[in-house]
């Protein structure tokens, strides 16, 4: 059981394990269980029953909380919604936790954002109500005037059996009409609000100078603060599991029941998290975020935007890394296919020095890849493309928000003369692995891209793939539906189709 040490405002002299915000008061926790989720702490610890449990698997949105960190400056913050039902409890550590229950205007009626659900009618059985709350709140302090896809976007990680939406995409709009104070929106007990100015300063003063480490029992939770000492510590504790966002391994513990023996958190590595560019290639640290890694891959590769924002939803975007993606390697993974056509390598690290690998040469078989004991992707080198590069991606499952894949296929073209310069193609969800169609490649490389040569890439592409069958689809679809891609690649790149994925039906 976790042991609450202490929760006051003034005493922080005592250091604990962790520490966090919770209303304005510093909370000290001791004895904490490494995998523990921020969901059970709320509700079992601290009875704070507004935050849901649905899916324990970070899908349906019912435990959505908010999370506010020092942003760059470090006289900011910067807030994120995210699942707590997958988010460890550990990594609270110098953040500010922020519920549904934090929303109490200090007693003097509802925030702006839960008057909107009232008045818009968005709640019926209630159940997934405060999470959607927490993401409108998310959408409410960051936006100031969205536009109805960032409410679509904003609003992609939470299900609802009941409202269709439609009184909730309201709220969304309408509850930026509902005056409020700018600052005093979080409540403390005594009555008083909770400003800005006194928030930051709070994250100030439980700012950590030396990393975290923790031990329950024969269980440990290291969480290094540079880069070298991360391979340190690998080194040392090779056959830890390393833990970014969480979004699969949180799974293992809530699914899967596993316990996790040796932990080892790289979200405190901040030169890890960084996004560079070069002369020839767009450099993502292995622990940036995909909130993060997106805008800047989207700023080199537009073309890849409907894809992307159909990736995951933002409080798993929030938390999620490109390099846990990618090390994870699910056949499913949707930036692996991107990724590989676009030509990208991993940079490994290890105590040992660095070597670099094509991301083509990563993966051997399903969830087997290169790396090994004490190793771990330090970046993503993704090339910058050429004037006449394009590169495309497509995605297929049942539910166009939040949904795994059943084919993501990637192209990467160029044409030359009205012929095929080069073309690399890469599919998840196919076959066991994320993999190239290399057969398909070579019947298309050097000719004219006209139908003929379609059909061509279309009957090498069977040789490519044994496709899989499972409940997302049959392996047949999987086939049909990746020869079916190569045909859209070409109506589009001709100008054929014009409308995306995401507008297509939709109005407003």
């Amino acid at each position: 059981m976790t042991a609450v040490a202490a929760i006051s405002s003034s005493d922080t002299s005592a250091r604990a394990n962790i520490r966090f915000v919770l209303d304005g008061e510093i909370v000290e926790l001791d004895d904490v269980d490494p995998t523990r989720t921020v969901l059970q702490f709320l509700r079992e610890d601290l009875r704070r029953t507004g935050t849901k449990e649905g899916c324990a698997e970070g899908d349906c949105g019912a435990c959505t909380v908010v999370l506010a960190e020092l942003d760059g400056s470090g006289n900011g913050l910067s807030l994120k919604a995210v699942n707590s039902c997958i988010q460890f409890l550990p990594t609270l550590d110098g953040k500010e936790l922020i519920t549904v229950e934090s929303l109490d205007l200090h007693g003097n009626g509802l925030h702006p954002v839960q008057q909107a659900m009232v008045d818009q009618h968005g709640s019926q059985c209630g159940f997934c109500t405060p999470g959607f709350v927490m993401s409108l709140f998310a959408l409410y302090k960051s936006q100031s005037d969205p536009s109805r896809r960032d409410i679509d976007d904003a609003l992609a990680g939470n299900l609802c059996r009941c409202t269709g939406y439609r009184p909730i995409v309201a709220a969304a709009s309408a509850m930026y009409d509902i005056p409020a104070a700018d600052d005093d929106w979080l409540r403390q007990p005594h009555g008083s609000g909770v400003s800005v100015t006194d928030r930051v300063e709070r994250l100030r003063q439980i700012a950590r100078d030396s990393s975290l480490e923790l031990h329950h029992g024969k269980r440990a939770f290291f969480a290094p603060r540079t880069i070298d000492e991360l391979a340190a510590t690998l080194d040392a504790h090779p056959d830890a599991t390393i833990l970014a966002g969480g979004t699969d391994i949180g799974l293992w513990v809530t699914k899967l029941q596993r316990e996790l023996e040796t932990v080892v958190y790289v979200g405190e590595v901040k030169e890890f998290a960084a996004i560079r560019e070069s002369d020839a290639h767009l450099e993502i640290g292995g622990a940036a975020t995909f909130s993060d890694a997106i805008p800047a891959i989207l700023e080199h590769y537009p073309l890849l935007d409907d894809m992307l924002s159909r990736f995951a939803s933002p409080p798993i975007r929030n938390t999620a890394t490109l390099g846990g993606n990618v090390a994870n390697g699910s056949p499913i993974g949707d930036s692996m296919p991107a990724l590989m056509a676009a030509g990208a390598s991993i940079v490994i690290r290890s105590a040992d020095g660095s070597r670099e690998l094509a991301l083509d040469d990563f993966y051997h078989d399903y969830q087997v890849n290169d790396l090994r004991p004490g190793e771990f992707i330090e970046r993503i080198r993704l090339p910058l493309p050429g004037p006449d590069t394009r590169l495309h991606c497509y995605k297929l499952s049942k539910r166009f928000d939040q949904d795994i894949s059943a084919v993501c296929a990637a192209y990467r073209l160029e044409l030359e003369d009205g012929c095929v310069k080069s073309i690399r193609i890469a599919c998840g969800g196919l076959a066991v692995t994320v993999k190239r169609a290399t057969h398909c490649e070579q019947a298309m490389t050097g000719r004219p891209w006209t139908e003929d040569t379609i059909a061509a890439g279309m009957a090498a592409f069977a040789r490519d793939f044994e496709p899989i069958t499972d409940m997302r689809a049959s392996a047949e679809y999987r086939l049909r539906s990746g020869q079916n891609l190569l045909r859209r690649l070409y109506l589009e790149t001709r100008g054929d189709l014009t409308e995306s994925v995401y507008l297509y039906g939709r109005h407003g």
